[in-house]
């Protein structure tokens, strides 16, 4: 995206992501599903996951590969959006790894993250099996499972969780003295009512995403037919022939959101897989600890290329960091305070400021380009009407950005507690020629200001972005 328009501006502050309709659930005969009595607070996934995850990363070998990575979770953020309402948990962070082990497995730990085996990718048929797989692991986390369960066993006390969990995924004894502490097998060991529940639900956010829920279900078919389950999303309870059958019936009482499926770059990411030759065993994982480092094209850091590590990308590259699941907080000029992946750099761009990850930013043409990234700002305004004094800031992001075009019309939001208006934009980055969402957020500060929240990420990402831009736009808090 051109910046070159923003220098007029005065001050900063950033951006916005619109919300995917969800699709209404057809029929009346659908099984009604509820949460479960829960002593601990949404936070407390959040708190317990995040510390769970954090182990994850440092003990299991990663798949860190650009665009497998990206691909994967594109499918992830889709499903999320399409949780319905009624189980969203705005607190949540969701996100998506690729853990490189050739077990045919997902898991979901509270509060949103998620690591996809890559043998799962490897044995699915279709993009929609591997998402079937993923939108249970999310059931678990939107019904909020792994606390409910928890609640059961009062003698625990939520801080013990992150050993035993780690001793559950690996479907026995744990990593060294990981599984001594008993607390985890409530996470992720569900009763027989908890993965009915997850393969229910699950089939009805595939059904919002465009997925055939009956995809979910032949998941466990081709699962058995290659040998795999002992645990994990393959539970022997209920047994998977009745799991089948349950999802196939509840499948008849949804209506699938006709968005055009095309397995090719499905197809094409299980090919770069297999270029990186046989990956090890969670039991090999197990019994060599540290013999099995991450693997992949970005990992540990060789998406830059020669020289450029550390200096100003002459281009944006393409290719970049993922967005870290922790946050950090920075300082708004005058404006107030944000919190932003804390991998992204604060980059200073005329009067207005961007956070960019790595590989997301640069010049051509002697003009500053974002291909990724936030952009925060305020510029004076002839109205004191925020609808005119947006349309007077979009039209002005229009001249600078010639094939920019509306997705959508405004729509009423909020910017910290304050009313707020947003629109969605596509665009054709002039650095990389690819396709790109950019939304904007804006509200006029009691200066008369408008303030201004920028998000632009290429298309074919945006999914992958969408819940970083969400918790953004939360965290964002003004002095005005």
């Amino acid at each position: 995206m051109n910046s070159s328009r923003y220098r007029r501006t005065r001050w900063m502050a950033p951006l916005l992501a619109v919300a995917i309709v969800l699709m209404p659930l057809a029929g009346f005969a659908q099984t009604r599903i509820t949460y479960h009595s829960n002593k601990y607070k949404p936070s407390d996934d959040v708190r317990l996951g995040q510390q769970a995850a954090a182990e994850v990363e440092r003990q299991f070998p990663l798949l860190r590969d650009s665009e497998v990575g990206r691909y994967v979770e594109n499918v992830g953020q889709r499903l999320v959006a399409s949780i319905p309402s009624e189980f969203q948990h705005p607190e949540f962070r969701f996100y998506f790894r690729v853990v490189n082990a050739r077990d045919i497995n997902a898991f979901a730990l509270p509060g949103g993250p998620m690591f996809v085996n890559r043998g799962m990718i490897e044995a699915a048929h279709t993009e929609g099996e591997m998402a079937g797989v993923m939108a249970h692991e999310l059931s678990h986390v939107a019904l909020r499972h792994g606390t409910a369960q928890a609640t059961k066993a009062q003698k625990y006390a939520v801080g013990a969780g992150v050993a035993g969990i780690l001793g559950t995924i690996l479907g026995g004894p744990g990593l060294g003295q990981l599984a001594q502490a008993p607390f985890g097998v409530y996470f992720l060991k569900y009763s027989r009512e908890y993965e009915t529940e997850a393969d229910l639900l699950g089939a009805r956010i595939m059904a919002n995403a465009g997925y055939d829920p009956r995809e979910l279900a032949n998941m466990f078919r081709t699962i058995e037919a290659q040998g795999g389950g002992g645990g994990g999303f393959l539970s022997d309870h209920p047994s998977p022939s009745n799991r089948y059958a349950r999802i196939n019936q509840e499948a008849q009482y949804l209506r699938v959101n006709n968005t055009p499926r095309d397995d090719r770059t499905f197809l094409a990411i299980k090919e770069r897989l297999r270029g990186y030759g046989r990956a090890p065993s969670l039991a090999e994982i197990q019994q060599n600890p540290g013999r099995y480092p991450n693997v992949g094209d970005n990992y540990p850091g060789n998406q830059y290329p020669s020289g450029e590590r550390n200096n100003y990308p002459t281009a944006p590259l393409g290719r970049v960091e993922y967005p870290s699941a922790r946050y950090r907080s920075y300082t708004v000029g005058g404006l107030g305070q944000i919190s932003v992946p804390e991998n992204w750099r604060e980059v200073s761009q005329g009067n207005s400021v961007w956070y960019a990850p790595n590989g997301g930013f640069g010049s051509a043409n002697g003009q500053d380009v974002f291909t990724h990234g936030v952009n925060i700002g305020a510029t004076q305004s002839n109205s004191r009407n925020l609808q005119q004094a947006t349309n007077e800031f979009i039209s002005t992001l229009e001249q600078g950005n010639t094939n920019m075009r509306a997705r959508s019309g405004y729509q009423l939001t909020s910017v910290d507690r304050r009313n707020a208006v947003a629109i969605s934009m596509t665009n054709v980055n002039e650095a990389t020629g690819r396709r790109e969402i950019v939304n904007v957020v804006t509200t006029q500060l009691r200066s008369g200001d408008l303030l201004y929240l920028i998000m632009v990420a290429p298309e074919n990402d945006y999914y992958g972005y969408q819940t970083v831009f969400q918790n953004i736009l939360q965290s964002l808090r003004l002095n005005d």
